[in-house]
């Protein structure tokens, strides 16, 4: 009965001290980060937060984030989603079909992302786009076939291009190369890679963006690289509703906790944290064309 008693008396004191720490995470917008933040890249149509939009950018906005890009993965979930944004001038859009849904892409759908993108101007890049090779959702052979099919499209319109790209960074430098897209405007979405990889994407004149994950303890990885990207050449995201920062990790990502990654990336690049968070807006509205 003691035993219990003691077992009992520890677990609840855990809980607590469990619950103090819940209570004392600090609030983004205790950040006080200046307007003219941006996030390039969210999925804003998906999930709870579609439900929400209209809260969820106005919490953006009271934690200095003027611009956001809401990716569209494919044309379907753009034609679906776009009403979402009427009202809100500060989202561009981005649309392209994902390496995942490969298996299902065919020459109207290369097709379909032209015709938006030529009547519809908030639409400045396609993506993302890609290969992952990390799941097994489509072929290598169907995902490079989609993936060549949107960069021949974005040729044709002038536009940049997203990519994603998992577990298969030498198969999609390649193929980028190959198609002529060196020393064009290229972005590496949701970057998780080291530094070698960094420096080959700068030196083939793309764009960074890293994600949350630059937060989470064990990924020194990403911060090494994170050292040596050009201010330049570096965007930050979300990835929402995906890669809550710490201390959020876990719970659903919004763009107003984008702060906290640009806060870690501000420690690592030692520099101060609203000089990297309005620099890192401005190259967001520069790659893209946006705001």
């Amino acid at each position: 009965m003691r035993l219990c008693r003691l077992i009992n008396g520890t677990v609840a004191f855990e809980r607590k001290n469990n619950m103090a720490r819940k209570k004392s995470r600090p609030l983004p917008q205790d950040l006080k980060l200046q307007p003219g933040g941006a996030d390039s890249h969210v999925h804003l149509d998906m999930g709870s937060l579609a439900n929400c939009v209209d809260q969820v950018l106005a919490r953006a906005s009271s934690c200095g984030i003027s611009t956001l890009g809401n990716v569209f993965l494919g044309p379907g979930a753009y034609e679906q989603g776009k009403g979402l944004f009427k009202k809100h001038e500060q989202v561009f859009f981005i649309l392209g079909a994902h390496p995942h849904e490969a298996r299902a892409f065919i020459p109207d759908t290369a097709a379909a992302i032209m015709r938006a993108v030529k009547k519809d101007g908030r639409i400045k890049a396609v993506g993302e786009i890609g290969l992952d090779f990390f799941y097994d959702h489509s072929s290598p052979a169907d995902q490079k076939k989609a993936f060549t099919a949107q960069l021949e499209a974005a040729k044709e319109l002038d536009m940049p291009v997203v990519i994603h790209s998992r577990d298969a960074f030498r198969e999609t430098v390649e193929i980028l190369l190959d198609m002529g897209f060196k020393d064009r405007p290229v972005l590496w979405h949701c970057f998780g890679q080291g530094a070698e990889q960094a420096r080959g994407i700068m030196s083939f004149g793309w764009q960074i963006s890293v994600p949350g994950s630059v937060t989470y303890k064990k990924n020194s990885l990403l911060r090494e690289a994170v050292r040596i990207i050009d201010l330049d050449r570096l965007l930050i995201e979300t990835d929402c509703p995906f890669l809550a920062p710490e201390p959020y990790r876990g719970k659903e990502n919004e763009p107003s906790l984008l702060g906290f990654t640009a806060m870690k990336i501000a420690e690592i690049k030692c520099v101060d944290v609203n000089e990297l968070w309005l620099k890192c807006g401005e190259n967001c509205r520069s790659f893209f064309s946006a705001g």
